[in-house]
Parts: C-alpha cells; structure tokens; sequence
C-alpha cells in the first residue's frame, strides 16, 4: 500500500534553530513516541527501531534511514528510510522532503512531503484508517516539536540526564479519532453544507 502525506506547522522559533534541530536524529527521535535511535553510523545514516500497537496488533521495525540531501541555503533535507517487521514479514519503506521557511513574525514553517509504501499485517485496516492515523501521529509529532523548540534555551546544555524508557506508541486514541474524522468527512459530503449537524 503506497500513499502521500503532505503536513505543514509552525513554530514560533527562528529558522536556524528548527533547522538544527530537524537535522539531528537524537533530537527529533524525541518527538516519535515508540521511537528509537539505536546507531549513528556516519553523519547521514542511521538505524533506529520504532514500536506501534494497532488494536490488538503489536509490531516492532527495525530500519535504517540516510539523509540523501541536506540544503543549508534552502534548509531542505531529504531522507530515504527503510524498516522492516521484527519477527514477521512486513515492512516499510520511507521517502519524504522537509523544508523550514520563515514567516514574517519571526517563526517558521516546517513543510514535510512523505511517500509511504507499506507491505504487511497492518494494511488490513484500509487506506483511509492508515492515512488518518498517520496524520494524527505527525500533529502528535509537529506540537511536540514546537514544544521543545519555543521554550528551548540555546545556552541549556543538550544532554540529559537519562534517555526515556521507548514504549510503544498506542494507535488506539489515534485510530478512534481517525475513524471518527472518516465518518464526519462522509457524512458531510452526503448531506452537504445546508444540513450541518448543530454542536
């Protein structure tokens, strides 16, 4: 199953700092509930391992991911990852262009691009759950992000005291709210904008 995702959020910090910040995995892993960095093995490549219950479905990748372009003048990266299913057959591959431009106001805006192909167990619950979901655990993702970056100090030291346990991201939340914005999506186009529902 292949799909596109293209995201958008802003953060009320200067460029050179989001920048910086996407830009280095030990950081951005932060931010990916589940996730986990397990090796740098040069500036551009790096395996990581990431664990996600759907439902009663558990599953656990292993992967790698490179950064295939880093544009300091235009801040765009790009980043071609891979992973495949600890113990089954599925697998995931990853290809998806970041870009941070900045607004008048002195913040910026982080564009993200994403092509997903997903081969495995999880594709059984359709393409709408799946890019629902998905949507979800990147706005999870993007105000985790602008948390850490609008209240970052840049003289507070970068290292902290011990990494945080990796648990695996629960999609249940996310799959309830997924399902729940398919269902007012269709019946918003069955009745039209004349028949609203009154909140």
């Amino acid at each position: 199953m292949a799909f596109k995702i293209e995201e958008r959020f802003e953060v009320q910090a200067p460029v050179e700092r989001v920048w910086k910040y996407l830009i280095d995995p030990a950081r951005v892993v932060q931010c990916l509930p589940g996730a986990e960095l397990l090796e740098s093995q040069d500036e551009h490549t790096f395996l990581g391992a990431i664990k996600v219950k759907v439902g009663p479905l558990s599953m656990s990748y292993k992967g790698h991911a490179t950064f295939t372009e880093v544009n300091e003048q235009t801040h765009q990266v790009r980043m071609v990852g891979e992973a495949r299913e600890v113990g089954g057959s599925g697998s995931t591959k990853v290809n998806m262009l970041s870009t941070v431009s900045p607004l008048p106001g002195g913040g910026s805006e982080v564009v993200v691009n994403a092509e997903i192909d997903l081969v495995g167990k999880i594709v059984q619950f359709g393409r709408g759950m799946i890019e629902e979901v998905s949507r979800q655990m990147f706005r999870q993702f993007s105000t985790c992000v602008s948390q850490q970056l609008e209240a970052a100090d840049e003289t507070q030291p970068a290292e902290s005291s011990a990494p945080p346990e990796t648990k695996a991201v629960s999609a249940a939340p996310l799959a309830f709210h997924a399902l729940w914005a398919i269902i007012a999506r269709f019946f918003k186009r069955l009745f039209g904008k004349d028949n609203e529902v009154k909140s």
